[in-house]
């Protein structure tokens, strides 16, 4: 972290392609990063191999059906990966915070956003590389242990690897959303939990109100929390889905737009404060 340091304190005027390798610096340089990213390879690689050995597969089974039991199989790890993503977002910026790093990082890019933006970029790209590496291997762990139960798969499927780019997607989408409000609220503890309660807490509340009041608006809050619509991301696409009067059922393509606008909208907020507030 030493070294970190003194590379922003003298890099006053700095380029972004220097904003990007400082913050590359950084990010690498933090143990949490290797833990992290560490434990997501576990979880994601450890559950496609636990349930594809142990999960019988479909009874009469059909082709597409043993596909999305496959692309099911190869996303499942991000119910769990996404926490760890979301804690690691919000230390990217906490920690600089409670270190005190901040402060050189703001005097060596007054106009504080583009650190901001670099920040996110190098996570971004980082979160979805790591994800996408480990969900494809997934893939490729569980589809052998499932062809032994006679699933007979099509790796040629473009459906299946179309639901782990979304799923890898996901688990970005997720992190940035962390990392922005980490930004919001400058405080470790207080980034997680409130990563942690929109990502779990709220649809378990959500889950509650809907199991008793089976209300359509319940249902349609539930829809479009990030996790929610995050998840619809990995959905295998089997085709037109199922419609229940005055619900809104997300598919791929409307899940990435849905996470993507709550991004933004912390995006939004984190900017603003940024430059608004003293570090």
């Amino acid at each position: 972290m030493t070294t970190t340091t003194t590379y922003i304190a003298h890099g006053s005027g700095l380029s972004f392609r220097g904003l990007l390798l400082s913050e590359w610096i950084k990010l690498t340089s933090l143990r949490s990063t290797v833990w992290c990213y560490g434990i997501i390879l576990i979880i994601n690689l450890g559950l496609a191999f636990l349930l594809s050995s142990v999960v019988p597969a479909p009874k009469d089974g059909t082709p597409v059906l043993n596909q999305a039991f496959w692309a099911q199989f190869a996303t499942i790890g991000t119910a769990f990966s996404q926490l760890v993503i979301a804690v690691l977002g919000a230390l990217v910026i906490t920690g600089e915070y409670g270190t005190g790093m901040i402060r050189s990082t703001f005097a060596a890019v007054p106009k504080r956003l583009p650190a901001l933006l670099a920040k996110a970029v190098v996570f971004g790209v980082s979160t979805f590389v790591i994800s996408l590496v480990t969900l494809a291997g997934s893939a490729l762990i569980a589809a052998p242990l499932l062809n032994a139960k006679g699933m007979n798969l099509d790796f040629g499927d473009g459906r299946v690897w179309l639901a782990v780019l979304g799923a890898a997607g996901f688990m970005t989408l997720v992190g940035l959303m962390a990392l922005f409000l980490g930004t919001i609220i400058r405080n470790s503890a207080g980034g997680i939990s409130a990563a942690i309660g929109l990502l779990f807490v709220a649809p378990i509340i959500m889950q509650i109100f809907v199991s008793i009041t089976r209300s359509p608006w319940a249902q349609n809050i539930l829809e479009f929390l990030p996790s929610t619509a995050g998840q619809r991301m990995s959905t295998y696409a089997i085709g037109s889905l199922p419609q229940i009067k005055d619900v809104v059922i997300l598919d791929a393509g409307l899940g990435l737009l849905v996470l993507a606008a709550w991004v933004s909208l912390f995006g939004i907020i984190a900017g603003v404060l940024l430059k608004r507030r003293d570090v």
